[in-house]
């Protein structure tokens, strides 16, 4: 097989293949038609290019059916087979999003044992007007983890000013709960090919598919309650933390943080919070977009105030505009979120309790918790911006990968970048040549 390994060294490329010898295998993608259109793409250009489906959500977002394998099998049969698909097929590459999940973690480790490029999708570190793409992994397990400010500072190029962003509402949080309740939809009824399959979260299939369909159902409800609940907040005149949640099956939470539930990093900061923060102040836990009332955030939120003592000052506040929550914010606590990027943008404290890929000296604090909460340290600017200066001539796509807009203009860029002998951070490290998407062309 032509497997290259991905060096460590960010100014050695792996040796250039032809497409035409390029075998691709995805697995499971965003839910939707994105990994169905990338993999077009990746015919065009001349790749082969495979899917493994799990269930009978990803083999109806598949239109190549000659080339869909299926995975009938358990988990504990998923390794063997995965074994027999990279001989039998001759792949060099696999395409994940998200590297975290059983299914995904288990093809990370065939891939480094077998010497495959690993293309890992992800929400973008700079949400809400990108999607990332890196190899190897992402999150805790990305590269960015182990590239220093000063080697980061060393490779930009001058954009000559603040890098302009896409469009402000690429529409993709209607679509994403659309798709979200539509793919489990699929599962609930049409899993008769996949009768042994089992998701990687907690719950059942068909409590997913409810939960989604009640979350997008109920959004204009949900929605109007929030703006009249943060109004109340808004003019109330209280000094507040924000901690922005997090999903409690998210990868990036479970994978990693200390944290196996969101109750523990509720009663952690609730906790410090009574014990550190001045009387007066007032802390905040916001709702992820996505939330759908499975973790009980809101009774062990209420739960964890009564206990401590700070019933009246502590809040839950189920979505709005993270912008302008974040406007009138003393400080962020969060245990990973990239929310907490708009807040360094914005020149707020931040306090991370998990693995971050912006957990860099002089960005976020390390203070203690209870310190951080009494007195929170602001973060270097300077710092602050080269981190993100980079990811953005790096990792960031503009896009997203929900709405038919975001998707498109997001698969504009990210089929070459998959091609590529170089990853997005060794591209940026040798040079012009190799750095084709230069950052004024990143925005159509």
């Amino acid at each position: 097989m032509l497997h290259q390994t991905l060096s460590p060294d960010l100014t050695a490329p792996d040796l250039p293949i032809a497409a035409e010898d390029r075998v691709f295998l995805l697995l499971q993608g965003p839910h939707g038609p994105f990994f169905d259109r990338l993999g077009a793409l990746l015919r065009d250009a001349g790749a082969t290019v495979w899917r493994c489906g799990f269930n009978a959500g990803d083999e109806f977002f598949w239109s190549d059916k000659a080339h869909f394998i299926r995975h009938c099998g358990t988990m504990q049969d998923w390794p063997q087979h995965l074994d027999r698909i990279l001989v039998e097929k001759q792949v060099t590459d696999i395409v994940l999003y998200g590297d975290v999940r059983p299914i995904h973690d288990i093809a990370r480790s065939a891939a480094r044992d077998d010497g495959l490029r690993v293309h890992v999708f992800e929400e973008g570190y700079l949400r809400p007007y990108w999607i990332s793409y890196e190899r190897g992994g992402s999150n805790g397990h990305s590269a960015l983890l182990r590239i220093p400010l000063s080697q980061m500072r060393a490779a930009l190029r001058d954009g000559g000013s603040e890098i302009r962003r896409p469009p402000a509402h690429w529409g993709d949080m209607r679509h994403h709960k659309f798709y979200g309740a539509f793919y489990h939809f699929m599962v609930l009824v049409a899993n008769g090919r996949y009768r042994r399959y089992r998701g990687h979260r907690a719950i059942s299939v068909a409590q997913e598919f409810r939960l989604n369909l009640r979350r997008f159902l109920m959004a204009p409800l949900f929605s109007l309650k929030t703006r009249l609940q943060w109004r109340r907040f808004k003019f109330a005149g209280w000094p507040y933390s924000l901690a922005p949640m997090q999903l409690e099956h998210d990868s990036n939470f479970l994978g990693h943080s200390p944290f196996t539930s969101n109750a523990q990093f509720i009663d952690l900061l609730t906790d410090q919070f009574a014990r550190a923060a001045p009387r007066h102040h007032h802390l905040i836990f916001k709702a992820h977009p996505l939330e759908d009332g499975r973790a009980g955030n809101r009774a062990a939120i209420q739960a964890a105030a009564a206990r401590h003592g700070v019933a009246g000052r502590v809040h839950y506040l189920r979505g709005g505009k993270l912008a302008e929550q974040l406007a009138h914010a003393r400080s962020v606590i969060t245990v990973n979120s990239t929310a907490a990027q708009q807040a360094l943008w914005r020149g707020i404290p931040v306090k991370a309790l998990g693995r971050a890929i912006y957990d860099k000296p002089g960005i976020v604090s390390d203070q203690t918790l209870a310190d951080f909460l009494a007195d929170p340290q602001p973060p270097d600017p300077q710092a602050y911006r080269v981190l993100r200066d980079y990811l953005l001539q790096t990792s960031q796509i503009p896009g997203g990968f929900y709405s038919r807009r975001s998707r498109a203009h997001a698969l504009r860029l990210v089929a070459d970048m998959i091609l590529s002998p170089d990853d997005p951070y060794q591209a940026l490290a040798r040079g012009p040549v190799a750095h084709r998407h230069q950052i004024g062309d990143r925005i159509g």
